[in-house]
């Protein structure tokens, strides 16, 4: 397969990107606008292999999707494209409108002009993948607002969306689109929906890189509210190799859940780093005396959490970290890649706190 990979650059675009490249035989055509999030420094070592290619182009230009449409001929589309920062999209709602949801539709018209031209056997065959998230369903009760002896709710494929965020607005608008296309247009698509990533080449907005950084340089370590917010985390390595199966063996028309079975509260992420980091890069005081806690981010989702059953059940796939090697893993990842975590960071961003 030739596979055209959108935001292949970004973090959980190059984690799949690598994934494809190491691990199969297909092609991959990374279109990356080449934003402050991507970096073809997460990509050096499959950029030299013959079947890989990059194109530096914005999926809200539709003369540029249609020349790397004709010219690569792609038999499936993973789209990844997307600002993807609540904080940042509190502060500047603008670009995620425009990336995620007329990106979106620029990038669903210039497939459907493809996919229409091509053999009733390659229709057949090609797919377009819709890499999403969990936010867009809005949020789950919290442990403290419900019975001690009552089953907590988890996100399933039919849960109904109710977004919180620019971001996850934006988000829910562009997985409307994309099904809106198979069933007015019949271009095959599929959706995901994943939980909070985390691992290596992960952009320092987010909290575990800011968090190992920060710490790393003896900075504060900045709690929204008390830290009860519970996250389920899912190893972007995971993550990747589930999306390459649903590309690969998922139904047409079907949503698959990816979640990685860790319910953490913040705090105890952020702790649980601390600990590493006491144990790999002691110094004289704990780590977690770095700890403090500042106000809530608006609008704050309390609980997320995956029904990951169905893409287990029909496409055998399970992650194969748990979150305490997984987060062993990324700190280790970022003590050995301090070069790649000062490239980049540039000028406009410096770690501090966006979104308020």
């Amino acid at each position: 397969m030739k596979i055209l990979v959108t935001g292949g650059a970004g973090f959980i675009g190059s984690a799949v990107v690598r994934h494809i490249i190491n691990n199969t035989q297909d092609r991959v055509i990374n279109v990356d606008k080449l934003t402050y999030a991507g970096n073809l420094e997460s990509l050096v070592s499959v950029d030299k292999n013959e079947r890989y290619v990059f194109e530096q182009v914005d999926i809200c230009d539709r003369a540029e999707l249609d020349r790397v449409f004709a010219q690569h001929q792609p038999d499936a589309v993973m789209h990844l494209a997307a600002e993807s920062h609540v904080d940042r999209s509190i502060t500047g709602p603008s670009d995620f409108i425009q990336t995620n949801i007329i990106g979106t539709y620029t990038l669903l018209e210039a497939t459907r002009a493809y996919w229409n031209e091509l053999s009733a056997e390659a229709k057949k065959a090609f797919r377009f993948h819709h890499i999403s998230t969990d936010e867009v369903y809005g949020d789950l009760p919290h442990p403290d607002e419900v019975a001690l002896d009552t089953e907590l709710p988890l996100f399933t494929e039919t849960t109904s969306y109710a977004p919180s965020s620019p971001y996850s607005a934006s988000k829910a608008s562009s997985d409307h689109l994309v099904r809106a296309w198979l069933r007015t247009y019949g271009l095959p698509t599929i959706v995901t929906n994943c939980s909070n990533n985390y691992g290596p080449y992960h952009f320092p907005e987010k909290l575990i890189p800011l968090v190992i950084l920060n710490a790393l340089e003896g900075k504060l370590l900045p709690i929204y509210g008390k830290g009860e917010q519970i996250r389920d985390w899912l190893y972007v390595e995971d993550h990747a190799r589930a999306l390459y199966k649903v590309v690969t063996e998922g139904k047409i028309g079907d949503t698959y859940n990816i979640g990685g079975h860790n319910e953490k509260q913040n705090l105890e992420v952020v702790k649980t780093i601390c600990s590493i980091l006491d144990a790999l890069v002691p110094k004289d005081t704990p780590y977690a005396d770095q700890i403090i806690y500042v106000s809530d981010r608006p609008g704050h989702d309390r609980r997320y959490a995956i029904d990951a059953v169905k893409i287990s059940n029909e496409l055998n796939w399970q992650p194969e970290e748990t979150f305490e090697t997984g987060l062993r893993k990324t700190v280790e990842w970022y003590l050995t890649n301090q070069e790649w975590c000062q490239h980049v960071q540039d000028g406009s961003y410096q770690r501090e706190r966006l979104g308020i």
